[in-house]
């Protein structure tokens, strides 16, 4: 399973009504077959996005002292902030109850990533747990600057993703989506014994979904990411990187809007695809460098069916649900 790639150069240099509505059509399609689609010729600049994989590989080269000065704070309220290798467990369960019962059992197998989750300063209920300048001079100016760009480019996509729904309000989604409850994540990947992975000591990212309306990630050469092949259950397959494109993925918020016809689909961080998925002959895996960004809703946005994937013959099948309560459902059992 190959992703499907779609060339944004025609929906950003507005070359009519038609080029729009192909693009558009390409990326719906892609969302329904795959949940997943490669995107090309985007306008976030190469020398941007170098800049911030730069600012990354700083961050997380500092001392640990220093990264603690920015702790994620305690609990699932407010993910924001350094999380330690340890911290964060990705797990897939649905219900507290579920989560409860497993939770010793997955803490047995632990994350080894350390994350940096960055948001909006001007939304009061994540707020940012920032490094002080001192510790790294220009780092806040850059990602807070870095945050919006990466909402301008989603927004785009999610008027494309609107056109291909055959919506006739073209802003229909970005009007739920005010830019203050995105969220960036910097990942470090670190190296570990491949002998670990494979025997399932220590983990990387387990399967899941997002919890997100849509997410962009950008990935470093080291590769990693698999996605579920919908035509084979629990079958991943690599996402193999590929400089300055955007891997997008449909989340689940966006797959309740859309009443199932856009794919929410499982995806993981396994070993990195031969053959450079060692370091040495003690067979350390390679570290790995990724930014993935969440487009999300306002606290107050209704996730109900949106009205162009409904119809008598074909229902609505979720009961609405403001995305407050559904990110607490689903935070509560992330930590």
């Amino acid at each position: 399973m190959d992703l499907p790639i779609v060339d944004f150069s025609s929906w950003s240099a507005s070359e009519g009504e038609a080029s729009r509505r192909r693009v558009a059509q390409e990326l719906v399609n892609a969302c329904q077959q795959v949940g997943f689609v490669r995107i090309i010729n985007h306008t976030l600049p190469e020398a941007t996005l170098d800049e911030a994989f730069d600012w990354m590989k700083r961050l997380f080269a500092l001392p640990e002292d220093e990264k603690m000065k920015a702790p994620h704070p305690e609990g699932w309220t407010v993910h924001r902030g350094y999380s330690w290798p340890g911290l964060e467990k990705v797990t897939q369960v649905k219900s507290t109850a579920e989560y409860e019962e497993a939770r010793d059992r997955l803490r047995e197998v632990p994350d080894v990533k350390e994350v940096y989750d960055i948001g909006s300063d001007k939304c009061a209920t994540q707020p940012n747990q920032w490094l002080p300048d001192s510790s790294l001079p220009g780092f806040r100016a850059f990602m807070s600057q870095f945050y919006w760009d990466c909402d301008r480019v989603g927004r785009d996509i999610l008027r494309a993703i609107a056109l291909g729904l055959d919506l006739e309000d073209i802003d229909h989604l970005t009007r739920k989506h005010g830019g203050n409850n995105n969220q960036l994540r910097l990942l470090h990947y670190l190296p570990v014994p491949a002998e670990d992975l494979e025997n399932e000591r220590v983990g990387r990212c387990a399967a899941h979904t997002d919890w997100s309306s849509i997410t962009m990630l950008f990935q470093d050469d080291c590769g990693g990411l698999e996605v579920e092949d919908i035509s084979r259950p629990a079958m991943f397959v690599p996402a193999a990187p590929v400089k300055n494109s955007i891997i997008m993925n449909v989340g689940d918020l966006l797959q309740r809007w859309s009443n199932d016809r856009l794919r929410s689909t499982n995806h993981r961080v396994g070993l990195p695809a031969l053959p450079d998925r060692f370091v040495g002959l003690s067979r350390m895996t390679r570290e790995r460098y990724s930014i993935p960004y969440f487009m999300s809703p306002d606290d107050d946005s209704v996730i109900e069916c949106i009205p162009s994937c409904m119809s008598e013959e074909e229902p609505a099948k979720y009961e609405p649900i403001t995305r407050a309560n559904y990110n607490k459902m689903r935070a509560a059992m992330m930590y």
